[in-house]
């Protein structure tokens, strides 16, 4: 190659890193300007880092009870959120419990953001029967609802943790695949993958050198949706005897344990329910902060 070929492709390099760091600059601007992102993310941060300092928040042990003092109300000296059904403080189990939640929401879709963009990536840009191959496996997915779906493949593996995040991450895989395809055929057929195609560069670098940086943010973004659902979903498998064993506290399995307590104490059954939607909410309003802000035409 000619002295002036790689002068011209150092200048064009710097360009586009120039525009790349432009651009995320202009993202980093939109988000600081948005207020309602900044305080999802702020309440993310906050009961993120509560529980994982539950160990020292915490004010009693997550397993200990005591039938003398189960179904206390809400500022009972000792228990400010009251006690669960048998007797354990509510503040101690809602950190630890969190934990469990945390893991299950977010564990599966890390996992089905990196299988599924890989293999959304794959259809989208080698096409032919490659595609037809993987984006009909996954209509095959589809055809359940992702509620259905889990319950089922949770209930054929048994109960646990470890089979409810692989039947949460078996749910999502389809819809980040259909959603990395998606993208990739968009990005496959603009004039700087033409020209690094020209050029004679091979299929796997052009896909990691200008493929990926064009795709993970909008695929990453709808995963940061998919939290939210997924933290319901283990909830739910948990709350029906599929996920969370007890004496684990998770949120899901403590709305389970303190149903028949609603009627005693009402605002001690609804405390992890609550949990679950704050943070779910926060979650989608994030995701949809992030979304706007990386959105160049809005």
């Amino acid at each position: 190659m000619s002295t002036a070929a790689e002068a011209e492709l150092a200048i064009q390099a710097k360009a586009g890193a120039g525009r790349s760091q432009g651009y995320w600059a202009g993202v980093f601007k939109r988000v600081r300007r948005d207020p309602v992102t900044l305080i999802c993310a702020g309440l993310l941060l906050i009961m993120f880092l509560a529980i994982v300092c539950a160990p020292l928040l915490a004010p009693h042990d997550p397993y200990q009870g005591s039938m003398i003092r189960r179904l206390r109300g809400l500022q009972t000296p000792g228990y400010p959120l009251g006690t669960d059904e048998l007797g354990r403080d509510m503040v101690t189990r809602l950190l630890y419990g969190g934990r469990l939640s945390w893991f299950m929401g977010i564990v599966p879709v890390v996992l089905a953001f990196g299988i599924g963009t890989t293999l959304g990536v794959t259809a989208g840009y080698m096409g032919g029967k490659v595609n037809m191959l993987i984006m009909r496996t996954t209509d095959v997915f589809y055809a359940f609802p992702s509620v259905l779906l889990a319950v089922a493949i949770s209930g054929a593996l048994g109960a646990g943790i470890v089979n409810a995040i692989l039947a949460l991450t078996l749910v999502f895989i389809p819809q980040i695949i259909r959603v990395a395809e998606t993208v990739t055929q968009g990005v496959r057929n603009l004039d700087f993958v033409d020209a690094a195609r020209s050029s004679g560069a091979s299929g796997f670098t052009i896909v990691r050198v200008h493929v990926l940086g064009n795709v993970l943010g909008p695929i990453f973004v709808y995963a940061t949706n998919l939290i939210s659902v997924c933290m319901i979903l283990a909830s739910g498998l948990s709350f029906l005897g599929l996920g969370t064993k007890p004496p684990e506290p998770e949120w899901g399995l403590m709305l389970n344990t303190l149903r028949t307590a609603i009627y005693v104490q009402p605002w001690v059954a609804v405390l992890p329910g609550a949990c679950i939607f704050v943070t779910s909410i926060c979650f989608n309003l994030l995701s949809d902060g992030l979304r706007q802000a990386m959105d160049v035409k809005g």
